[in-house]
């Protein structure tokens, strides 16, 4: 006699149900899944929001005024007057060196005894030494730019006492006028939370379940691998879908970041996040069946990548070509652009409807991937 194939199972909504719940009772009763999934965003935001900054404000640098001059006391009183930089004054660049070679200061400018000649020259010589702990890059670079901006804004101040007609500039900021980091952190902070509850949870719980010999039992059950994979992805959709309510009220009540959006486009756009950052947890599951491996994978191939590659804290325009190429391939990419935008810009669809299609298309191939490596798994 000829084996026959087995008949595919069908989908029943009664099972679905059934399996939707039992998952969710699971849920709730791990307090594991529970502090992940509503205390750690929580922490999370508020790091993000108090603890890491982007503002370069009250830098702490010297200023060496060696010449006695009324020009170079103006000079330095210039220096002491912006509110970006903590000036510490002094006589002899001695008393300053060590402070920068300490960590102290993070650099110093120094007002030459010949600072009256130097002006004279109108530009022909520099009128000032700027040195800068080049052990940090950016400030290096902040405090050398900004030391030149308050020379050039006092010679300018000096030329227009002279003449009558003087060009004043005023910058206009769009999106965030007052240029605070959080409001651009806080946001993408949402997207590092539910890659978390999407990729990470996903993997451990399902993971576990591998290890325990529960995930073999509810595969021997009639329920098809649609339902079975439907059963798991529900609750946890919903879970994210809480924590981005919550963690999008932390930003507004809170941080005070504006949502100049919807509610209704905020909640498309982490619905659409969700399908990638669940596929790809339950793609990891389904091939690591430990949980240990699980969060290795998860941790390497979810969370670094939407905290590096995705543009929350690091411009991918700064990047190199080859990594900036791997960044279409992060899920993050676009769920970080599109939060920027419905927070601090408003409902922009030629900005969204393109992340949209992206991550909904990631979405589809990595569940496709996870229903395909679970019934190897069935049939092995």
């Amino acid at each position: 006699m000829s084996a026959t194939a087995p008949a595919p199972r069908r989908f029943e909504p009664d099972r679905l149900l059934a399996l939707v719940k039992k998952e969710s009772l699971q849920a709730l009763r791990d307090p594991s899944t529970l502090l992940i999934a509503f205390v750690l965003p929580v922490v999370l935001l508020f790091l993000f929001a108090y603890a890491v900054s982007l503002d370069i404000r009250k830098v702490r640098i010297g200023v060496v005024v060696e010449s006695p001059t009324a020009s170079a006391q103006a000079l330095a009183a210039a220096f002491a007057a912006t509110r970006y930089l903590d000036v510490t004054f002094a006589h002899d660049r001695r008393e300053v060196a060590g402070q920068l070679v300490s960590g102290r200061l993070r650099g110093y400018v120094v007002i030459p005894q010949d600072f009256e000649r130097r002006l004279a020259l109108q530009g022909r010589e520099p009128l000032v030494q700027v040195i800068t702990d080049g052990s940090l890059p950016n400030t290096a670079s902040f405090v050398a730019h900004y030391a030149q901006g308050v020379v050039q804004a006092w010679r300018a101040g000096l030329a227009g006492a002279a003449s009558a007609a003087r060009i004043e500039l005023e910058p206009r900021y769009w999106f965030n006028a007052e240029l605070e980091s959080k409001r651009a952190l806080v946001p993408g902070a949402i997207a590092i939370v539910m890659t978390i509850i999407g990729t990470m949870l996903t993997a451990l719980v399902v993971a576990r379940e591998w290890e325990r010999g529960t995930m073999e039992a509810v595969l021997s059950t009639p329920a098809s691998v649609v339902e079975i994979l439907l059963g798991k992805l529900l609750p946890y959709f919903a879970l994210g879908m809480l924590s981005t309510l919550g963690a999008a009220a932390l930003a507004v009540l809170v941080f005070d970041v504006p949502l100049r959006g919807s509610l209704a486009a905020l909640l498309l756009l982490s619905a659409a996040f969700m399908l990638p950052a669940l596929g790809q947890g339950l793609l990891i599951s389904a091939l690591a069946r430990n949980q240990f491996l699980a969060a290795q994978i998860a941790l390497f191939s979810g969370f670094l990548p939407a905290f590096m590659l995705s543009g929350f804290l690091f411009e991918i325009d700064a990047m190199p070509q080859a990594i900036q190429a791997i960044t279409w391939l992060i899920p993050a990419r676009y769920f970080v652009a599109s939060l920027k935008t419905v927070f601090l810009a408003g409902d922009v669809w030629a900005v969204f409807l393109p992340n949209l299609l992206a991550m909904t298309a990631m979405g589809i191939a990595l569940l496709l991937l996870a229903r395909r490596s679970t019934r190897k798994n069935l049939q092995a």
